[in-house]
């Protein structure tokens, strides 16, 4: 993981003495591209340092190569230092604002000093916007999305000599209209502009037939967490939007049963404390969110599916047009659905499911005979395996999917489970609503729509390959550019974002977590 100073608001200063003290080893690299010359360094107002100077000023090893690659000369004239200021001034449209990537002097230092410093900062700022401050594959177990690759270091130079800078580091960043729309949302909610969800005061119980100046508040959030539509919400409504209706109540009980809380229909404290999460600080969550698209390749596949774990939805992309949207379920926390690129390559219609020894040991611990017989399962070889049939946990259809963790999409016996809002309860594959009519598409779309018509008919364990492979990306984001151009913010039920907040230098409070159980063993 790359680490960057994140000192408190009030602070910004910088120390020197690590820049003059230690590795000042005497580097006899010979340069990889020529160096400019003097007097073309002097034009420009490069300023001329001793010999081994600039070695004894640079103490990292990213610029200690930068400088290895350039023959130890200097590139900072004061033109180029004052235009790296402007762009790190604007930091904040990237949400990375508390972060200092190079400070202010508090006292006279060495050119020498000031141009190592200026190289490093600059390198680490390039390194933020190209592929971000954290590293993902360090902070997760699994994570297999290749990160955008970028050469820093000549490119750099090249902007310092040619005096675009600006332009430059502006091209490094997503350039998508939901990197775009996101950081807009970021400079407002650091503004505290532009928060149509209030904090609400969790003095005072709300009961059914109350009227209360948060119930409008409370209903905005109901509604984007997906508990409550707003025709529901109009439903039983007077003239006085205050009024908390029977409709209202209904949908903040799904959520107190979602967060553990008893499922009254009353708005207490601990309502509450799940309402104002939206979650959690709201420019803290946003920048999170901008710092998981810059990990992302900056052209994602055209054809594609899309997982959003953290909002349990699926999107289907095809020839880079968005041609379906459906609710999934994913892994609930201990069982997380990982973050990872795989393709599928095939459809499995009337899948048999060889049950894992996680669950064979854990759930299904000491079943019976009888228990094997009535959910159409038998022994072989050591293992459970469930045979085809409509009571199977993995349905009528599996999306194999070419990885080595054994995650895959597929339908499932249980599919009232796809009517919660929170829909973290599997054991870490993706369920998909409606996965007979998605597989149908995906089939057609293909070009083998009768070849996977003749498999259905079956009654078999039959197997339709694609004759293209189809990329499906498991990503998180629980702030997102939803379909209609909003930004939406779902709950962080993995408490994966604690990690990244503080790599970017924001407090973190601790918040409520999702507690939704599973109620069936599937995948």
């Amino acid at each position: 993981m790359t680490h960057f100073h994140s000192p408190p608001v009030a602070a910004s200063i910088f120390i020197f003495s690590a820049l003059l003290l230690s590795g000042a080893s005497d580097d006899r690299a010979s340069a990889a591209t020529a160096a400019p010359s003097q007097s073309a360094r002097e034009d420009r107002g490069t300023p001329i340092l001793p010999p081994g100077a600039l070695r004894a000023a640079v103490t990292d090893a990213a610029t200690r190569q930068f400088y290895r690659s350039n023959g130890w000369q200097p590139i900072w004239s004061d033109a180029a230092a004052d235009a790296f200021t402007r762009i790190l001034d604007a930091r904040s449209r990237h949400g990375l604002d508390h972060l200092d990537f190079v400070q202010i002097p508090t006292r006279e230092v060495s050119p020498a000093s000031r141009e190592a410093a200026l190289t490093g900062a600059a390198l680490r700022y390039a390194a933020a916007l190209a592929h971000g401050v954290t590293d993902p594959s360090d902070l997760h177990a699994i994570y297999t999305i290749p990160r955008p690759e970028s050469a820093l270091d000549e490119a750099l130079a090249q902007a310092v000599a040619n005096g675009t800078l600006e332009a430059w580091f502006s091209a490094l960043a997503p350039q998508d209209d939901d990197y775009f729309r996101l950081s807009e949302a970021y400079l407002q909610a650091r503004q505290g502009a532009g928060d149509i969800n209030p904090r609400l005061d969790a003095a005072g119980l709300i009961h059914v037939g109350d009227t209360d100046s948060r119930v409008p508040a409370i209903v905005e959030q109901l509604i984007g967490g997906e508990y409550l539509t707003r025709e529901a919400a109009m439903v039983g409504q007077s003239s006085d939007i205050s009024l908390y209706t029977q409709q209202v109540a209904d949908a903040v009980e799904l959520l107190q049963r979602d967060y553990g809380i008893v499922a009254d229909g009353v708005v207490g404290p601990d309502t509450l404390e799940v309402l104002n999460l939206r979650p959690g600080d709201r420019a803290r969550v946003i920048a999170v969110a901008l710092e998981r698209l810059r990990w992302l390749p900056r052209t994602p596949p055209a054809t594609r599916i899309d997982v959003n774990i953290a909002a349990a939805r699926l999107s289907y992309y095809r020839d880079g047009l968005l041609t379906d949207s459906r609710r999934a379920i994913v892994g609930k926390p201990g069982t997380e659905t990982p973050q990872l690129l795989a393709p599928i390559f095939r459809l499995v219609a009337n899948p048999t499911w060889t049950i894992p020894k996680s669950i064979q040991h854990g759930e299904m611990a000491g079943v019976s005979r009888n228990y094997l017989r009535r959910h159409n399962m038998v022994l072989r070889n050591g293992w459970i395996v469930q045979k085809s049939g409509p009571g199977n946990a993995l349905g009528l259809v599996k999306f194999d999917m070419d990885d080595t963790y054994a995650i895959y999409l597929h339908d499932t016996s249980a599919p009232h489970l796809f009517s919660r809002s929170e829909r973290h309860l599997s054991h870490g594959c993706v369920r998909v609503e409606d996965a007979l009519g998605f597989a149908q598409k995906i089939a057609e779309d293909e070009g083998v729509g009768d070849q996977w018509r003749q498999a259905r008919a079956s009654d078999k364990q039959t197997f339709v390959t694609l004759p293209q492979q189809i990329p499906v990306r498991l990503i998180y984001q629980n702030v997102f550019i939803d379909h209609d151009g909003n930004v939406a913010f779902r709950t962080d039920p993995y408490d994966w974002n604690t990690p990244v907040a503080k790599a970017l230098g924001f407090t973190v409070a601790s918040h409520a977590k999702a507690q939704a159980k599973a109620t069936d063993i599937g995948p």
